[in-house]
């Protein structure tokens, strides 16, 4: 028995031994982290800063269009960068400066034009009673035909290259189309029309008595005086012609009477007014013109019964509907300065009229401003151009 219990206790000692010079289980260790960098992405070098072409009219981006009322209180017309046109040449040596800016919209372009003129003219040839009891318009005693330089309105006018058709406009401007000292004797200031078939130029024509919220839009083409003088009813404007319209614009204050050759139809009388309107001041003729929408047919025993010396606008005016009315506009004369704020579609689909359809082209145009004058106007030198600033 007590060799049994002896084998046992080395048994039992000989474990004890192995167990402890038995070697250690490793602990886990944690996988190691294997930095990597991040690839490189070639990139495009940045795009340099958008600069405006030297001598270049600007329109910069806007979100709202502006109130076309000849206020110019927008922000953005201050902001707005200032470009100056000299013109001279005018009737009796008249010349200014005319400043414009221009702004955009996503689908219209606007302009800000504002110029010296010492006078607001509106007495454009109205009707004054005379002391006999007869009308009579009251004309420039000098008019020759076409070239009323005393009793006449304010206007200015803008033409556009279309679709760069007409040869040398960047460099001549207007002049590449005026014919200056063609018949003399008919037209005193010459003729406007372009050189060559195919030129086409688009004309913004105000006319601050004439147009009613609008600028008359016209365009010029190569037709000659000769031309339409002989084939066009006589009408001796050669190449200058107005866009298409459905209704509206200005007329003549005219009278009518039955037609002496035909009883049943009546014809214009141009030896009296046919309109008067309760919102004008028959001492002046103040404001020139009577609105279509307020006119009052006046009859023949109402005009005797006038006093001498009564003057009735001799122009009735509404806003033109149709392609000729594509040009909104509002203006105001104060302290010797025109402020007109006008704007169109940047494309009007008229085969008439310059398209700004591409923001990345330069639009080349030439400025004309007439002081009192039917058609003595002064004019810049050359061309100047529109272009678009980006977004």
């Amino acid at each position: 028995m007590k060799k049994i219990m002896y084998v046992l206790s080395l048994i039992i000692m000989a474990s004890l031994i192995l167990s402890a010079c038995a070697t250690p289980t490793a602990a886990p260790t944690e996988a190691p982290v294997v930095v990597t960098e991040a690839p490189v992405v070639a990139t495009e070098p940045p795009m340099p800063a958008w600069e405006a072409p030297e001598g270049a009219l600007v329109a910069s981006f806007v979100d709202t269009a502006p109130t076309l009322d000849g206020v110019a209180d927008e922000a953005f017309w201050a902001d707005a960068e200032d470009f100056i046109v000299d013109v001279d040449g005018g009737f009796g040596g008249f010349e200014t400066k005319v400043n414009l800016k221009a702004v955009y919209t996503a689908d219209s372009v606007y302009f800000l034009m504002t110029y010296a003129d010492p006078t607001e003219s509106w007495y454009r040839y109205p009707w004054v009673k005379q002391e006999d009891g007869t009308w009579k318009q009251d004309k420039d005693p000098n008019d020759k035909g076409g070239d009323n330089n005393l009793n006449y309105e304010d206007k200015m006018a803008f033409i556009w290259n279309i679709n760069n058709s007409i040869n040398k406009f960047e460099t001549k401007g207007c002049y590449t189309a005026c014919h200056d000292g063609e018949n003399p004797d008919e037209k005193p200031y010459g003729n406007k029309f372009t050189a060559a078939e195919g030129e086409l130029g688009d004309i913004w024509h105000w006319k601050s008595i004439r147009n009613l919220n609008q600028i008359d839009d016209q365009y010029v083409d190569w037709t000659t005086y000769e031309a339409r003088k002989d084939a066009d009813n006589g009408n001796k404007e050669a190449g200058r012609k107005s866009d298409p319209k459905d209704s509206g614009g200005f007329s003549d204050n005219y009278g009518s009477m039955v037609d002496p050759a035909d009883s049943t139809k009546t014809v214009a009388d141009k030896t009296i007014p046919g309109f008067t309107s309760p919102n004008i001041d028959m001492t002046t003729g103040a404001p020139g013109y009577i609105l279509d929408s307020e006119k009052v047919a006046v009859t023949k025993e109402e005009l005797d019964a006038m006093p001498a010396g009564t003057i009735i606008p001799a122009i009735v005016k509404s806003e033109i509907v149709g392609d000729r009315g594509n040009i909104s506009a509002g203006w105001k004369w104060a302290d010797g300065m025109w402020t007109i704020e006008f704007g169109r579609l940047l494309d009007t689909s008229s085969e008439f009229d310059v398209e700004f359809t591409d923001l990345t082209a330069s639009y080349y145009f030439g400025v004309a401003v007439f002081e009192n004058a039917q058609v003595r106007h002064a004019t810049q030198t050359g061309a100047s151009f529109l272009v678009f600033k980006p977004q």
